[in-house]
């Protein structure tokens, strides 16, 4: 522990003027004072939202579904059905803790990865400097921050030279930005040169990354995913109801008892809830997330994958996404007779590798990997060192070359270079030269970097100019086109100059037509959207300029994904459709994605894109399946009841149906379906269509049994119930091999896991309607008859399907396979 003392310069007005407006000490705040201030200020740390884990149980329990579910248990308990009031309950509780923990696996997925920005601090209190914890932080203490520190808070520098501080995360900027006495250092930033000591000017969400938090927690998104269960789940539900308010009409009618009236509210509500619905779509989801977690793409909301499948605009942040997030040495050219390998050499000796400046980096790592450079650095020796100071804007070394020979070098910005240069002596031009380069670089992309050394006679030569950029990542222009070829438009959104933009966009093969923020921003309303959707990217944008651009696209009716790994990408990551984190993103912005990546690159979002698209087919394929069911089976009983007064089913029928029909079409998440070359869109025409079209014509198959076993084989009530139920059963689980497929149920192959399913809980439900369990038994060769029925059925059903679908499509109506 270390008893310096911090004191501030009485010259510096303005640091007197810091320490009077946070009410602060220069030998910093007493535990006594900086306890008082924890309670009124709170702890320093983002605050998120969290909802209770029974809380987020409960709310499995409510919604469409759920109620058509829990109405059904309620109208078993009041007509005293034990048996159906246990296994409905028994299908309510499965579909809660089925979604449930699938959602609980994310969330804790997601929390592994989110780390601090900042563990602990260095503080002065009561003059005594202690490491402690940065959520104790409070505005007013004294904190020292040095290379390689993240900024635990804003703080307003005091003392020290400068700092060199990387705010890339923060602005999306990727050069570090300088900083001195009286400027802001911001929370989350890195230090990447230099030591400061400042006063905690604001701690937790009042910082600017607390502030950016706090509008991605003001973001709230509804899925396409959800709001197309919400419509399948009312849709059932307008059925239901009106089918109910008919038969109770008819029963008035017919002075039907009120018992059997609710009976049969009992079977027709059982028959219209499509029970395993949620639990199908949690595990559909739930194991497109485990696969796409084992390509290093972690899912924390599992929406986003069926979102991804219909994404057709994709939102790119430049820096650390499409680029390296590290520069490195374009071009060089040379002056007067130096070559290359001159440049180098100079530029490497007046670098210092142990500093961390990613420009003294960059230039280090481009000589050691040219050729022989390596064995003549080692030829000087280091005299002298003075680091980059921003008010000269340039480093100097003095080093000794073989002969001893004492000799400067200095590189810097291009103009601050030049000054040392005995303008008498040198070019006329000279001047005129370097500006006409730096401007040629800048359209470029480049940061222009400035090298001279000293000749024989101690005069200052302009050796000639680096060129730095941040270079795209190898797989950048390969993800772009993919995603391109499968109807996904890649936009570029960066912190940066449009040069940069604009070159970086080349190199990756995308389009040049950058926007800026600004642009964006003062154009009309209709105008900016047009803007939008006709850029290839944009630049100079700020957070608000990067959520207003994913906004406007939402607003034109687009699907659309954005990566970042800043907290400047925060807002418009939560707002998205689809919010990727890349590899390396800050806590916020993981915590405000929908999928975070562990791996550098942006290849892992074209599996991602593929799987999700694969999860949309079988997700579309169930729900026709779904609704077809219901259908088929509410409208048969409903009609069954009005024209004959018969029931063809009993109430533990209907439940057992559900079970056999459901349970094992979760195996749907494992079936093998076509990949789509085109963004995907929820079609509720096809879907109501379809399961309309089946549903009616399942109807009709249904009544034509019932005359069978009625009046060709003259079966009694109980064994023509048994005899619809084993119909029912088979010909459910055949409907979903025609509903999976556009054309032909054989022109593409189920996996094992569908087909054995199907056909382990048909041959069950056989056994049940063959041996009597539950219901009456009808024997082996009424069984074969409901077989060979539904089978012949089937065949005939799939080839009105296609005629269907090519009636669609002679009506203009799009299926999306």
């Amino acid at each position: 522990m270390n008893t310096e003392k911090h004191s501030p310069e009485s010259s510096d007005q303005e640091t007197e003027d810091f320490f009077k407006k946070f009410n602060t000490r220069p030998d910093g705040l007493s535990p006594e004072e900086a306890e008082t201030r924890l309670k009124k200020y709170g702890p320093n740390e983002i605050t998120e939202k969290h909802t209770s884990p029974f809380l987020k149980f409960l709310s499995y329990f409510w919604g469409p579904i759920p109620w058509m579910i829990e109405i059904a248990a309620i109208l078993s308990l009041v007509v005293r059905h034990w048996e159906d009031f246990i296994i409905i309950t028994i299908m309510l509780m499965l579909n809660a803790i089925v979604g449930f923990w699938q959602e609980y696996k994310a969330d804790n997925a997601i929390e592994l990865l989110k780390q601090r920005l900042a563990l602990s601090a260095r503080v002065l209190r009561d003059g005594k400097w202690s490491k402690i914890a940065a959520r104790e932080l409070v505005p007013g203490d004294i904190i020292r921050i040095r290379l390689g520190d993240i900024v635990p808070a804003d703080i307003r520098l005091t003392s020290g030279d400068y700092l060199l501080a990387d705010e890339s995360a923060l602005t999306g900027e990727s050069q570090p930005v300088e900083k001195k006495t009286s400027e802001l250092a911001y929370s989350g930033s890195v230090i990447r040169q230099g030591e400061m000591e400042g006063i905690v000017s604001a701690t937790a969400m009042e910082t600017f990354f607390g502030k950016t938090a706090h509008l991605v927690a003001e973001t709230e998104t509804v899925s396409h995913f959800q709001k197309t269960i919400i419509k399948i789940g009312n849709y059932l539900i307008v059925i239901s109801l009106f089918l109910v308010s008919v038969i109770f009409l008819v029963s008035i009618f017919r002075h039907a008892s009120l018992l059997e009236t609710m009976q049969f509210a009992l079977i027709l509500t059982v028959a219209a809830i499509p029970a395993a619905l949620p639990a199908v779509m949690s595990v559909t989801l739930a194991v497109g997330a485990i696969k796409l977690a084992k390509r290093q793409a972690i899912v924390s909301k599992l929406v986003a994958i069926e979102e991804m499948a219909g994404m057709d605009i994709l939102c790119s942040d430049k820096t650390g996404t499409i680029t390296q997030n590290k520069l490195k040495v374009g071009e060089i050219l040379c002056f007067k007779d130096y070559t290359k390998e001159d440049l180098l050499i100079s530029a490497s000796l007046s670098s210092k590798i142990e500093n961390q400046d990613p420009i003294d980096t960059a230039i280090v790592e481009k000589t050691e990997k040219t050729g022989g450079l390596t064995a003549k650095l080692k030829t000087y020796v280091n005299k002298s060192f003075t680091p980059f100071d921003p008010v000269s804007k340039r480093t100097e070394a003095t080093v000794a070359d073989e002969q001893g020979n004492q000799i400067k070098i200095s590189k810097g910005a291009p103009q601050a270079v030049l000054s040392l240069v005995d303008q008498t002596s040198a070019d006329k031009d000279l001047s005129a030269r370097i500006d006409e380069k730096v401007d040629e670089l800048a359209k470029k992309g480049f940061r222009p970097l400035g090298v001279a050394r000293t000749d024989e006679k101690g005069d200052w030569q302009y050796m000639g100019i680096i060129a730095l950029y941040d270079p795209p990542r190898k797989d950048s222009a390969e993800t772009i086109g993919t995603a391109t070829d499968m109807g996904v438009a890649v936009k570029m959104i960066t912190g940066d100059h449009v040069a940069i933009a604009k070159e970086i966009a080349r190199q990756v093969k995308m389009g040049t037509h950058i926007e800026t923020g600004d642009v964006i921003k003062n154009a009309p309303e209709s105008g900016a959207t047009e803007l939008i959707e006709q850029a290839d990217g944009f630049a100079q944008v700020f957070p608000e300029h990067k959520f207003n651009i994913v906004e406007r696209l939402q607003k034109n009716n687009h699907i659309v994904g954005m990566t970042g790994d800043g907290v400047n990408d925060a807002p418009a990551l939560k707002k998205a459709d689809v919010g990727i984190a890349v590899e390396g993103a800050t806590d916020a912005a993981k915590s405000a994605a929908d999928i975070v990546l562990t791996e550098p690159g942006l290849s892992v979002i074209i599996d991602a894109i593929k799987e999700s698209r694969q999860i949309f087919q079988r997700m579309n394929s169930y729900a026709i399946y779904r609704i077809t069911e219901t259908i088929r089976v509410l409208l048969f009983i409903t009609l069954s009841i009005l024209a004959f007064n018969f029931y063809p089913i009993t109430a533990i029928m209907i439940v057992l149906l559900a079970l056999f029909n459901d349970a094992p079409i979760m195996a749907i998440a494992y079936d093998r379906v076509p990949l789509s070359d085109d963004p995907e869109r929820w079609d509720m025409r096809i879907v109501m269509g379809m399961s309309l079209f089946l549903g009616t014509i399942g109807v009709l198959f249904s009544f034509t049994m019932l005359y069978i076993g009625l009046n060709l084989l003259g079966l009694s009530n109980e064994m023509i119930q048994s005899f619809i139920f084993l119909k029912l059963v088979v010909a459910g689980h055949l409907t979903i091999f025609l509903t999976r497929t556009r054309g032909p149920f054989w022109s593409n192959r189920p996996s094992g896991a569908l087909f054995w399913s199907a056909v382990i809980t048909k041959v069950l439900a056989t056994l049940v309607a063959v041996y009597g369990w539950f219901v009456a038994s009808i024997g082996w060769h009424l069984a074969l008859i409901v077989w060979g029925y539904c089978i012949l059925a089937f065949a005939l059903t799939d080839y009105l399907k296609l005629l269907f679908y090519d009636l669609l499509d002679h009506s203009s109506i799009k299926f999306r396979r």
